[in-house]
């Protein structure tokens, strides 16, 4: 069996078909947890679970700990779960690997190997691919993260318009668990089927529509100095919500995209929009900046984020904070 992708791991187990093993691994914790949780929750009934469901953690068991309890066999089920968390912990993995190759076909034994993966070429994990769920849970990269977020809210029978969606792209990063918490506040308060704005972000998760890290990417493409340090000020009295080191990285990757963009022959509308990961209805926006910051201004601004990164570490910087660094930034990067 090839390594198995989420979707249809979690199709197999609403349709009640179970391995005898699962091995969730990888840097990405959300989808391992995912499927952890709906194992918990809907292969034994409740009544099930108290002879039937066993939780150990890999810092404090060992592997043949967890072949003896995988080997017993159901008490008034058809099941017996052994979840063994943290198994990254495990001194020696492998050793699991003869039960593996004759498991209990009435037990399912679950592998949380979370921020790790096993050697996929290796003997361990093709016994686990031939008698199990091998899982690799690979994580969401920045220029991914909007393109996963318009498509967990559509599943949720939701849409969302492209400003909305790169404001919460900015503003909640790759960790896919905030992400889902905080949108959850949207479905909440939202009928299904309904658009979501930028406005219903503001009012349910608390992100300013018009002061926020995009609004400023956008005040700096255009050269809105007025707007761009009314925005540095909205930051100066949020810090919280505005960290240097969140709004750093965003600018980075704006003014990357953009060098990426003077280098494209092809600047038709979609090819821009594949090449930056964008949606298309950003393109005009960085196309408009391109006029405006030549590619040796762009050196020149690489230069100071890289500078004022550091300074925002503490380098080469004893007193100065973060909100006059962040006027300083955006002053040399207007100029």
């Amino acid at each position: 069996m090839p390594v198995m992708k989420y979707q249809d791991i979690m199709n197999d187990l609403k349709n009640k078909v179970y391995y005898p093993v699962y091995f969730l691994m990888g840097e990405e914790p959300y989808f391992i947890d995912n499927i952890a949780k709906y194992i918990e929750q809907n292969v034994l009934s409740e009544s099930e679970k108290d002879f039937n469901f066993t939780y150990l953690y890999g810092r404090d068991t060992d592997e043949q700990t967890i072949i003896n309890y995988a080997k017993r066999y159901p008490m008034m089920a058809n099941h017996h779960v052994v979840m063994v968390k943290e198994a990254h912990n495990l001194n020696n993995i492998e050793n699991l690997a003869p039960y593996i190759e004759n498991p209990q076909k009435t037990t399912l034994l679950v592998l949380l190997y979370k921020y790790k993966t096993v050697d996929k070429r290796k003997k361990f994990a093709k016994v686990l691919q031939q008698n199990g769920v091998l899982f690799e849970s690979a994580k969401i990269y920045d220029n991914k993260i909007t393109e996963w977020i318009s498509e967990y809210v559509k599943s949720q029978g939701y849409r969302i318009e492209p400003k909305g969606l790169q404001v919460l792209g900015d503003y909640l990063g790759t960790d896919l668990s905030k992400i889902v918490n905080e949108v959850g506040k949207l479905f909440i308060n939202i009928s299904k089927g309904s658009e979501i704005t930028v406005k219903d972000i503001e009012d349910n998760i608390g992100i300013s529509k018009d002061y926020n890290v995009f609004e400023l990417q956008k005040a700096l493409g255009t050269k809105n100095s007025y707007k761009a340090f009314q925005i540095v000020k909205y930051f100066e009295d949020n810090p919280k919500s505005n960290p240097n080191v969140m709004i750093l990285a965003i600018l980075y990757t704006f003014f990357s995209k953009l060098l990426i963009f003077h280098q494209l022959k092809d600047k038709t509308r979609n090819n821009v929009a594949a090449e930056l990961s964008i949606n298309p209805f950003f393109v005009q926006d960085f196309s408009n900046a391109a006029k405006k910051y030549p590619i040796t201004k762009l050196i020149d601004i690489f230069e100071l984020l890289k500078e004022y990164d550091l300074k925002s570490k503490g380098v080469n910087n004893l007193n100065i904070i973060d909100a006059q660094l962040l006027k300083e930034l955006v002053y040399k990067i207007l100029k």
